[in-house]
């Protein structure tokens, strides 16, 4: 008897699966199918922003799988990838434990450098966070990742990360002193002191392979459009299914996404998808422009990174079995990227999408932050404008940040400073200022790099941004 009811229901989800490419919008059975599609979308984000910028490295510059890509100056709008850091230079790793483990060789950090990075799994879980204020204390290591179901042997002398993905990526951020050349180029010797190779080869390591791909149109914001589905399938053929994701299965078969099988959606299964796209894409910026929970007091317009239970759920390895934030994965990994296993060892980040005023940041007006003196980092801080609708640095701006990292920022009496927003700088104040497009809203995120505990017992306020200007001239958006 279970054997005939699980065939019909097999049989259901292939007749609902084929009735989909070819039924009507409107009808039923699509409108089952769409709200699906929906679910999927929200539920794939982080693999597909994962598998986005893994694309824009294997189709627009040299870099190959286990090699290393860096941008050599700070980042610009060039890097279109969701809320970068344009204060520390980034490089990035995309593995792959398909034939055995790998080794990421880490430098320690002294006086020629330091960094600040984060492995994650294709899902963007974090496995662990390395550098100044990781695992490893700058001490650096070798950090060895193990393949799903590796039952071998780890060797002496690495730190084991298991993951439940073939594949996933390394964030490192080679701090800088500050942006003058000489400390670019310091911060990129540092950074090619890494060294990426499999265990398989550890006897005797290849030479680990660098590209520079700071002058390419890098873009992995994230496409509400039928394309979403082409990169969740790939994931889906390449990497093994985790439990408590099994449930999503069937759902994936009646779209047509299903292990082993072919991904050929008609044009009218398309069509569906993309509107699914469109409406996952449209429920996320609801959620986002209510505003995450404040940080700072409970009317700051300054907010969490992301929402306390997805937080929770990365440090802890998703452990709590009555609890799987997906709505609130998607949100975060539809405006960011990468997973920090310990938010606030390393750095902590607050975002800001609304002025004092409670209005929604325009490019056409003008605005001032004041940042207080001693703010409690041992490292820095930093303020960057990203554009709303993107989430990625404004494009065409002359610079996208200002950070305590600059040596001509001008200081007020008090030791505080002003961040002046707007389309052009006011009058003496060019050092200080951070452009935005007139045409386009904007978002801002504060950084702390190694925050003291003084941060969390909030004995130092970030004030809200305040709206200091009319508009210049008109058609934010």
């Amino acid at each position: 008897m279970k054997r005939i009811v699980l065939t019909a229901l097999m049989l259901s989800l292939t007749v609902a699966s084929a009735q989909a490419q070819t039924s009507p919008a409107g009808d039923p059975n699509s409108r089952l199918i769409e709200s699906r599609a929906v679910e999927a979308v929200i539920w794939g984000i982080p693999a597909v922003n994962t598998d986005l910028m893994r694309q824009e490295m294997l189709t627009k510059t040299p870099g190959k799988i286990g090699q290393v890509i860096y941008w050599g100056r700070p980042l610009d709008w060039h890097n279109q990838t969701l809320t970068p850091n344009p204060d520390a230079l980034y490089f990035m790793v995309f593995f792959d434990t398909r034939d055995g483990p790998i080794v990421l060789d880490l430098p320690s950090g002294d006086a020629h450098g330091s960094f600040n990075g984060n492995i994650v799994t294709v899902w963007q879980m974090p496995l662990e966070d390395a550098g100044l204020l990781g695992v490893d204390k700058g001490a650096g290591g070798k950090f060895l990742v193990l393949p799903p179901g590796y039952n071998g042997a780890k060797p002496d002398g690495y730190i084991p990360l298991q993951s439940d993905t073939y594949s996933g990526y390394m964030l490192f951020r080679a701090n800088l002193k500050s942006h003058a050349d000489t400390d670019v180029q310091a911060a990129i010797a540092y950074g090619k002191r890494m060294k990426v190779y499999p265990l398989a080869q550890a006897a005797s390591p290849p030479a680990t392979v660098f590209t520079d791909v700071k002058d390419i149109d890098f873009d992995s914001t994230i496409r509400y459009d039928a394309s979403f589905f082409e990169h969740l399938n790939r994931i889906v053929q390449e990497e093994p299914w985790i439990d408590r994701d099994r449930v999503m299965i069937d759902s994936l078969r009646s779209l047509g996404i299903e292990k082993g099988k072919p991904f050929n959606p008609s044009e009218t299964m398309k069509a569906l998808m993309t509107s699914a796209a469109k409406e996952g894409g449209a429920w996320l910026e609801a959620k986002y422009d209510a505003g995450l929970p404040p940080f700072f007091s409970p009317t700051s317009r300054w907010t969490y990174p992301a929402p306390p239970e997805v937080i929770k759920a990365y440090a802890d390895g998703f452990a709590d079995m009555n609890a799987y934030p997906l709505d609130g994965r998607g949100l975060g990994y539809s405006y960011a990227y990468i997973g920090i296993k310990r938010l606030g060892a390393g750095q902590f980040y607050a975002i800001s999408i609304r002025d004092k005023d409670g209005d929604a940041f325009d490019g056409g007006k003008v605005y001032r932050l004041n940042v207080p003196a001693n703010a409690p980092v041992d490292q820095y801080w930093s303020v960057t404008a990203y554009d709303r609708q993107t989430h990625a640095l404004i494009k065409n701006m002359p610079r996208a940040s200002r950070s305590s990292q600059i040596p001509d920022l001008q200081k007020n009496a008090d030791g505080s400073v002003d961040i002046w927003l707007g389309p052009a700088a006011p009058a003496g104040k060019e050092a200080n200022w951070l452009p935005t497009d007139p045409a386009r809203k904007f978002e801002l995120m504060a950084r702390f790099y190694a925050p003291r505990k003084e941060f969390f017992e909030k004995k130092w306020i970030l004030p809200d941004v305040e709206k200091v200007g009319a508009t210049v001239g008109s058609g934010a958006k």
